[in-house]
């Protein structure tokens, strides 16, 4: 269905509508506070956030798919991708709305008092994303965006999306409206079931945006052959950070979303968020993992060793499957490196890889230490760049990882990737190099949890 969808001329106009509104950037810390003990009345308030909020995100990327640089838009697989955007959009949009009682409405929007959630604080991580990133966010917690009437949607019918007028009115900031707490504990069927339905429809979009990474991989490799060039430019380098950390702040949001009302309580879960992530436990499987890999790709009995020093009670609020990705990308660069060194003959001299964790008072640092050869001064500014790969020729039409299954040699995306990863929630990733001998890579991880979104 989704490779016959093409924009209209009608739609392409509320993509443009939408993607004049700021973003509303969230932190881990209201997300935890605001999951907590949800209701289906504040599960409605979440959807609705959502209904208004998915749209403006996806549609500030569509655009940008459709005016790339150098002639990359037209290629097939961007296309590709930008009309799964313009149907996730539309299906956004046009979610039918949830008819309620005037008391269940008022209800909707009485608050207790919400003094306990926290403003979140601007990202440490910003700045590499430039000065503009924050494009009218000044008013994205207390002051206005201007979309809708004072609730939220067009007409006052709960549910339906950012409704357009030609007077355009002062909105509620849409972070207070998706944290706030309703008073009210029992709702009509017709909460429920509107909660499910939408809940459905981002179980859809998400499955249908699964391979875009690699499909974005391959419209750049098609862009690369077409121009009969080696790197890509700082412009387009700039294009795809934007569009990966837009892309993995909109599947947070839709997979937390999705788990809120799907999954069992769990005293240590609010959704995907672990608000007790044990980082030794999760740092161990992401070790065994990726010897797996190298053992299984390079044919060894044995990988190299890999040794951690991490307090086992080291507990901080977290997303363990951003972590487990970042510190097996990581160590799968660190275990190739050691073993194309020393030989796949050589499994009884591999030096140990070593993991150390420590807990700082913002941070806590990961450093993962090889010896693996180390990298040239004059190429550290190249490994950050996405397609740095030695791999030739197309990746597979029917490759349909997702960010989490990507190969042994990858493709070139490990490291920016897991940098945006680490930055998304206020941490970041450093690399110092030892040419001739090793690597040490840093990630740091926000442990205050009270970073906003940055939002391209």
């Amino acid at each position: 269905m989704s490779a016959t969808f093409r924009i209209t001329p009608a739609l392409w106009d509320r993509i443009h509508h939408f993607a004049s509104f700021p973003q509303t950037g969230v932190s881990l810390q209201q997300m935890v506070l605001f999951g907590s003990n949800p209701n289906q009345g504040t599960l409605l308030r979440a959807s609705q956030f959502l209904a208004e909020e998915l749209p403006v995100r996806l549609a500030h990327r569509i655009a940008e798919l459709d005016a790339l640089p150098h002639n990359l838009s037209s290629m097939s697989s961007i296309n590709k991708v930008k009309n799964w955007y313009g149907q996730s959009f539309e299906e956004l949009i046009n979610f039918p709305h949830v008819k309620l009682p005037a008391d269940v409405r008022n209800a909707l929007h009485q608050r207790p008092d919400d003094k306990h959630l926290p403003e979140p604080v601007p990202n440490p991580s910003l700045s590499f994303l430039g000065d503009d990133l924050y494009e009218g966010s000044a008013t994205s917690y207390g002051g206005a965006h201007y979309h809708g009437n004072g609730n939220g949607n067009g007409n006052g019918s709960l549910g339906e999306p950012g409704g357009v007028s030609n007077k355009l009115k002062l909105r509620v900031p849409m972070a207070r409206r998706y944290y706030a707490r309703t008073l009210r504990t029992e709702w009509p069927p017709e909460v429920r079931d509107f909660n499910y339905r939408f809940t459905k429809t981002l179980e859809a979009i998400k499955r249908r945006h699964d391979p875009t990474v690699t499909t974005v991989a391959q419209g750049v490799l098609e862009w690369k052959r077409s121009q009969n060039a080696t790197n890509i430019g700082y412009d387009i380098q700039a294009w795809l950070d934007r569009f990966y950390l837009s892309r993995i702040g909109i599947r947070f949001l839709i997979g937390q979303h999705i788990a809120l009302n799907t999954h069992q309580p769990h005293p240590d879960y609010v959704g995907i968020i672990c608000t007790q992530s044990n980082v030794h436990d999760i740092v161990r499987e992401a070790i065994e993992n990726a010897r797996f890999v190298c053992e299984e790709h390079y044919g060894l009995f044995k990988g190299p060793p890999v040794e951690l020093i991490c307090p086992h009670d080291l507990h901080f609020a977290y997303v363990p499957g951003h972590l487990s990705h970042i510190v097996f990308e990581l160590l799968k660069n660190s275990l190739r490196a050691v073993v194309e060194r020393f030989g796949v003959e050589g499994e009884d001299r591999f030096p140990p890889i070593k993991v150390i964790v420590v807990e700082g008072k913002e941070d806590i640092t990961i450093k993962i230490s090889d010896e693996g050869g180390g990298i040239p001064r004059s190429a550290i500014p190249l490994i950050w760049t996405y397609m740095y790969t030695t791999m030739e020729g197309q990746l597979d039409p029917d490759f349909q990882a997702s960010d989490f299954n990507a190969p042994m040699a990858g493709f070139g995306y490990g490291l920016p990737l897991s940098r945006l990863y680490a930055r998304y929630f206020g941490g970041d990733l450093r690399l110092i190099s030892m040419d001739g001998f090793g690597t040490d890579v840093y990630i740091h991880l926000n442990r205050l949890s009270s970073s906003r979104e940055p939002l391209p």
